[in-house]
């Protein structure tokens, strides 16, 4: 449908290295845009630059660790420099290396995963305000999780994405009147390689979806054309939603 194409659009998607985030970029050039990619590794960018331009469509790589929050005026100006403008942003970069109770954790690994999670969405978000703002167009997509409604074990990679959902909300009520659409992609349990110790020990695998109606994990593909809908013009009328992609997870 013509309400899907991304065609003449351009996009700046973070941690798009692997996972969801690359997912999201291949479908994004698949469906038309040229795309800035964004991660800490040059080489693995490189890779997925290539699976975008085998579309047709430009692809920029540009290294950037936004735990940095210093790094994203900079990388946006980049992008825009690369791409002319940006009509499309996701906020994908983040995750969490570890699970302990609330009781022991450090609070040096909590000023981590805030930094990951939430500091850098909203440094992007800063940084690109003013260049969406001015042009009066565009979709920011904000990659959360189901952990934002609470999760054991992972406190701050749940408060860190609570926060993303929060911060999604207020700037959509923000840029609305000046045409700049902001929604939160929530994905429910998925297969990617942050969380490959779950999903590949049975044990661990069966308890973690043990609630999820679908009865099965997620993949990073189909996290991407959900992105795809908030990136379009299929959802023209859509602002400040959470849209959460996890097999029933959230309908129970």
């Amino acid at each position: 449908m013509r309400a899907f194409d991304l065609s003449g659009r351009t996009a700046l998607v973070t941690g798009a290295s692997r996972g969801i985030g690359r997912a999201i970029a291949i479908a994004f050039a698949e469906a038309g845009a040229d795309v800035a990619l964004v991660a800490r590794s040059q080489d693995t960018l490189a890779e997925v630059a290539k699976e975008v331009e085998a579309f047709g469509r430009r692809a920029y790589a540009l290294p950037c660790d936004l735990t940095d929050r210093d790094a994203a005026p900079g990388l946006v100006q980049r992008a825009i420099e690369s791409l002319g403008h940006l009509d499309i942003v996701v906020n994908n970069a983040g995750g969490s290396n570890f699970i302990v109770p609330f009781k022991d954790l450090r609070l040096s690994g909590w000023d981590k995963l805030m930094r990951l999670n939430l500091d850098s969405t909203m440094a992007v978000c800063h940084a690109v305000a003013p260049h969406l703002l001015e042009r009066g167009s565009g979709s920011v997509i904000n990659v959360a999780s189901v952990a934002a409604l609470g999760a054991p074990f992972i406190a701050p990679y749940a408060v860190a994405k609570a926060g993303v959902v929060a911060l999604t909300k207020s700037l959509a009520l923000e840029w609305a009147s000046a045409g700049v659409r902001v929604n939160a992609l929530c994905p429910g349990w998925t297969a990617t390689e942050l969380n490959r110790p779950l999903w590949e020990d049975e044990n661990a695998s069966r308890a973690t979806i043990a609630n999820v109606p679908m009865g099965r994990w997620g993949t990073s593909e189909e996290m991407a054309p959900p992105a795809v809908f908030l990136a379009s013009q299929a959802s023209a009328f859509v602002t400040g939603q959470v849209l959460f992609v996890d097999g029933g997870l959230t309908a129970t």
